[in-house]
């Protein structure tokens, strides 16, 4: 597999194995991808919840309009 990275992403990388953290350049990316993929677990869960709060919150008696302007004349979520 080969990956490109830009000079930043490269130096970064070169920087977390000088300080010696790491041992060398694929222990750094092994890391950043266990780091990314425990976000993006988090954001998909944080966002399952919220969904069904919602649907458990049941409908709603405002309109999509009642939303709408309540949004321009407050400017904060109704």
């Amino acid at each position: 597999m080969n990956i490109s990275f830009t000079k930043k992403q490269e130096e970064y990388i070169s920087r977390q194995v000088a300080s010696g953290e790491y041992q060398n350049n694929s222990e750094v990316i092994r890391d950043a991808l266990r780091l990314h993929q425990i976000y993006r677990d988090k954001v998909v869960a944080d966002l399952r919840a919220e969904i069904e709060k919602g649907i458990g919150s049941g409908p709603s008696c405002r309109s999509v309009q009642d939303i709408i302007e309540s949004k321009g004349k407050t400017g904060k979520s109704a």
